[in-house]
């Protein structure tokens, strides 16, 4: 009987250990990942006063793109004043971008990712009256730049329904990492540093 308890107080005690371990590890894994958004945070801030159009960039997400809405208005406004397509696509631009902002619009649907029906994912509705009128009347592409803003803010700011700077991977098309922004930015440095030295032997 004094063998049982022994090793059950033995087993007690690994349990123990084996909780505090986990409660370091936890610990540490969330202030390891507090550090990396942190920097994360400040690369952005970084790279978006030095944005130049590369692959690494940064995307606002939720940003109504514009051009497809331009492009459309050069189509109906064929011989007309010159400016005036662009103007009337930016008034609809801005029309648009006031429905992205309005949180009581909520053009989405929930489907299930799996057969037992415990996983959801929100994707566009299709049925969404404004969204079905948009495309009917200003084309597929004018539908494709509202939807993919309308997507990026329910993924990315759903409730407070601003643009959201990130990180992005142009050439890819994905978020980009860490490491990847990281590089980016060590490249403009060390073509930073070689027009310097280039600026600096020519005066010289």
């Amino acid at each position: 009987m004094e063998a049982i308890v022994r090793e059950i107080r033995a087993k007690q005690a690994q349990l123990e250990e084996v909780e505090a371990l986990y409660k370091t590890l936890t610990v540490r894994e969330r202030e390891s990942n507090d550090e990396l958004q942190a920097a994360r945070k400040e690369l952005i801030a970084g790279l978006g006063e030095l944005s130049i159009g590369a692959d690494i960039d940064i995307k606002r997400m939720g940003e109504l793109d514009c051009k497809p809405f331009v492009e459309e208005m050069k189509r109906r406004y064929i011989n007309v004043e010159e400016g005036l397509p662009e103007e009337k696509a930016l008034e609809l631009c801005s029309l648009w971008d006031d429905y992205l902002r309005n949180p009581e619009w909520h053009p989405f649907k929930r489907v299930k990712l799996d057969e037992e029906g415990e996983s959801y994912q929100e994707v566009i509705d299709d049925s969404d009256e404004k969204l079905r009128d948009l495309r009917n009347e200003m084309g597929n592409e004018v539908y494709e730049a509202v939807a993919s803003a309308m997507e990026e803010i329910n993924e990315y700011n759903p409730s407070g329904r601003y643009i959201v700077s990130e990180l992005w991977n142009y050439k890819e098309d994905r978020k980009a990492t860490l490491e990847e922004g990281v590089l980016h930015l060590l490249e403009l440095w060390k073509a930073s540093k070689s027009k310097r030295k280039v600026r600096i032997d020519s005066e010289s």
